[in-house]
């Protein structure tokens, strides 16, 4: 199912790729991946955006349509008990 915030999401990214993807990661390595695409290449950027874009329709028919967050690099996971999910910190060796 399409929401509004998703063709939002696609008119932003089929004018300016880069705002699309800061819309959706925030201030991230993909915001910086999609910059360059864009400037390598307009096509590139879209194409990068639309995958992101892509991602986040898909968590959101997994998750539903708060119950997932942003883990980076097209990465989603679900919310544990309404707590948002986290990335898997390193230990350094730590048990």
């Amino acid at each position: 199912m399409v929401r509004s915030s998703d063709v939002l999401l696609i008119i932003v990214a089929i004018l300016f790729p880069p705002a699309a993807v800061f819309m959706i990661s925030g201030c991230t390595c993909d915001l910086l991946i999609n910059i360059c695409l864009t400037l390598l290449g307009y096509f590139p950027g879209h194409i990068h955006a639309f995958y992101l874009i892509y991602k986040k329709m898909q968590a959101e028919e997994r998750y539903g349509p708060a119950g997932y967050t942003y883990l980076g690099n097209g990465q989603y996971g679900e919310h544990a008990h309404g707590a948002p999910a986290q990335a898997p910190q390193p230990n350094y060796g730590a048990a």
